[in-house]
């Protein structure tokens, strides 16, 4: 587990997306006042608010709020939104990098050190942790769009550096600064993107056992609990038994 999308993934399974939808939602329509307001209010000349209406119909968010979001940037009325990386440890050593927008920096840094020390976990300097990790571009496919020798010939020819293909889909892994450019020809050629986004992936992933799996990911729901909170990456893998239990 490598990343924050399978959380989620267990989130929809036990059901928590319809008691916080209304906190998702809003954390959707901040990243995309915020994509365009940095940017053009135009997604197809601006590839991070393209990205976010993306995530924004991964979620089924209705087409009003994401046109609500963009108009309100484009209004010169949204709020100013800073944007930080916090880095920490949890148990059992796992490394985990959390991005957040907020508009009070004391708060936000008060909540999400709470949520480490609460989960067992503590909050470390910038740069502490991100050293193990890679910052990278991420375009992800449903697995039936292509097979894996399909999806690679594309993304080798659209510039990415890597691809992962399984049974839950295709991970095309690139350099940031081409992400719009892979983005645009994959999409072209298999349809819109599940997610389109800047990540960090671990360059190691760290075995924990079971019960400091549950610990770790408990942290990690915690920390996304956190209105200014927007994505959790982490280094540890989970076995398959924890993650049943966790999904039943």
């Amino acid at each position: 587990m490598a990343g924050h999308s399978q959380f989620k993934n267990i989130m929809h399974r036990k059901g928590r997306v319809d008691a916080v939808r209304s906190k998702v939602f809003g954390k959707l329509a901040r990243e995309i006042t915020v994509a365009a307001k940095l940017g053009t209010p135009d997604p197809a000349m601006n590839p991070r608010l393209r990205a976010a209406i993306l995530a924004a119909r991964a979620e089924n968010m209705p087409k009003d709020n994401i046109e609500r979001a963009i108009k309100k940037a484009a209004g010169g009325d949204a709020e100013t939104y800073e944007e930080i990386r916090y880095e920490g440890y949890g148990p059992g050593g796992a490394a985990l990098i959390v991005e957040a927008q907020t508009d009070n920096r004391n708060r936000t840094a008060s909540d999400v050190r709470s949520a480490f020390t609460k989960a067992g976990g503590s909050l470390a300097e910038t740069g502490a942790v991100s050293f193990m990790f890679d910052h990278v571009g991420l375009v992800a496919f449903e697995a039936g769009v292509a097979d894996a020798d399909t999806m690679l010939e594309a993304a080798i020819e659209a510039g990415a550096d890597d691809v992962k293909s399984d049974e839950s889909g295709h991970e095309v892994i690139c350099e940031q600064g081409a992400l719009g450019d892979v983005a645009k020809a994959l999409e072209a050629r298999f349809g819109e993107p599940r997610r389109t986004a800047l990540v960090w992936r671990p360059q190691n992933t760290v075995e924990v056992d079971d019960e400091t799996a549950e610990k770790l990911i408990r942290l990690v729901e915690m920390i996304e609990d956190q209105d200014d909170v927007q994505s959790v990456f982490v280094n540890f893998a989970v076995s398959d038994a924890v993650l049943a239990k966790l999904q039943a």
